[in-house]
């Protein structure tokens, strides 16, 4: 028998899941081992949730008595650092299963008796903005006990961000960590894709092409909604090949309230068919800006950069097409002069290697910014495969920023020069004896004293 049929043994194995509550179970206890296990990991998910950095310890299916009734939350995380702990219980949900309001409201009531700090879920919803949660809660609940909602897919972005990024110093560690991630990337883990643009995403397509969509449509919040997630998920999805954390670039506002943030795409949806949204990536020249055209189907991806301070138009031009010799030729460049109002010139990337000039309106104006862009075709099923909107999007994210936004760099200045002393101050030669930045050369020259005979008493 060849050795190719074997199968490799693994620590956390897919097989034998029966049903979702079973694939629920071995989830969410092999995470919360692994955290334990791994002092890094837990460290990286409980940090930014407040826990002090101090020992992981984690249990599954702890019963609670409340009411003459028993819960079983899923699990529960207790961080000790000195005399302090901190406690919070965990519920998760796997697959295409939804977290439950009464179910959450019911164990934030257990955690608020017992004195735990917070309730943390986690499922494959895909809040649009960080720190929402996709459950509307009773927000009198969240007097006393913090609300924290992790998709699978976060979960999978720190374990690959610790392991192959920042590291992990025992070696037997890092290999209980890989066996993690290989657990939830496999399609039985239930630690499923960004894989669903709602319900309402025909409707609302079809609408757009006719012309005949609505603000008061119900469908048109959802899709909205789910854009924002898409594009979030397209962050944490870059940000695993990146080994950065890539997040959605929103104003303060927005995240203060991204209701508002909902409502104003779901408006730009209703009246112009398009949605648009950013990354921000750490390092890059720009924000990755991602603008999706239903009633053209057509998914554009842009990033805006500063020209050089420096040197004539054309000068300005070439600085940004040598950046892109390796971008596809169907990239467009489009050029801001300096104080102009309104869309810029703009072209194709082969059109402006031959002729620099095509983007320069007015020689005798600076050119403030360029914005380059690539336009790929959108997919219209719901869901993600071939022809998928999903699909069309993710790639469109990956491609242009690995043919064009990781090549850009911003323009500096060149360091002022710090003039020899062996050198002169101008093109004229000057005598050995006096140079240009001795201090005594600043004075002017002084007159030379002939000493006098002196003269004797008869004279």
């Amino acid at each position: 028998m060849s050795e190719e049929a074997w199968q490799e043994a693994r620590l956390i194995p897919t097989s034998g899941i029966n049903g979702p509550e079973e694939q629920e179970r071995r989830a969410t206890s092999a995470l919360l081992a692994v955290m334990s296990a791994v002092r890094e990991f837990g460290r990286a998910l409980t940090a930014p949730l407040g826990a002090p950095a101090g020992a992981v310890q984690t249990f599954i299916e702890v019963p609670f008595d409340v009411g003459g009734k028993r819960f079983f939350p899923d699990g529960l995380i207790r961080v000790t650092r000195g005399q302090r702990q901190w406690t919070a219980l965990l519920e998760v949900k796997t697959g295409t299963n939804d977290l439950r309001q009464e179910q959450l409201e019911a164990y934030l009531d257990i955690a608020r008796e017992a004195g735990f700090d917070a309730l943390i879920t986690i499922s494959n919803q895909m809040p649009p903005v960080p720190g929402q949660h996709p459950t509307p809660i009773d927000k009198r609940k969240l007097r006393k006990v913090l609300l924290h909602h992790i998709p699978w897919t976060e979960i999978l972005t720190a374990a690959v961000m610790q392991k192959e990024y920042r590291g992990v110093a025992d070696p037997d560690q890092a290999w209980i960590l890989g066996e993690l991630i290989r657990y939830l990337e496999h399609p039985r883990s239930g630690a499923m894709e960004f894989a669903d643009m709602g319900q309402g995403w025909v409707s609302v397509r079809e609408a757009v092409a006719s012309g005949t969509l609505r603000p008061s449509d119900p469908a048109v919040p959802e899709v909205a909604s789910r854009f924002d997630a898409l594009v979030r998920y397209a962050g944490l999805r870059l940000g695993r090949r990146l080994g950065a954390e890539v997040v959605p670039a929103l104003s303060r506002r927005e995240l203060a309230e991204p209701a508002g943030r909902t409502q104003a795409l779901a408006a730009q949806l209703a009246s112009t068919g398009t949605m648009t949204a950013a990354l921000r990536i750490p390092g890059a020249a720009g924000t990755l800006q991602v603008m999706a055209d239903l009633r053209a189907a057509k998914v554009s991806c842009s990033v805006e950069i500063d020209a050089p301070r420096e040197g004539r138009p054309t000068t300005r031009v070439n600085w940004l097409v040598r950046q892109l010799k390796n971008a596809p030729e169907t990239v467009t460049v489009e050029s801001f002069a300096m104080h102009a109002r309104g869309p810029g010139r703009v072209d194709p990337l082969r059109v402006v290697r031959d002729d620099p000039t095509r983007l320069i309106a007015d020689p005798a104006k600076e050119l403030r910014a360029f914005r380059v862009a690539q336009v790929t075709s959108a997919g219209t099923k719901r869901g993600v495969g071939r022809g998928s909107f999903i699909d069309s999007v993710l790639s469109a994210v990956d491609d242009f920023y690995e043919q064009v936004l990781q090549s850009l760099k911003p323009w500096l200045p060149s360091p002022p020069r710090l003039r020899s002393t062996d050198e002169p101050a101008s093109g004229e030669p000057v005598a050995s004896s006096l140079i240009a930045s001795a201090i005594s050369s600043q004075d002017g020259p002084e007159p030379i004293k002939v000493p006098q005979p002196s003269k004797g008493a008869d004279d």
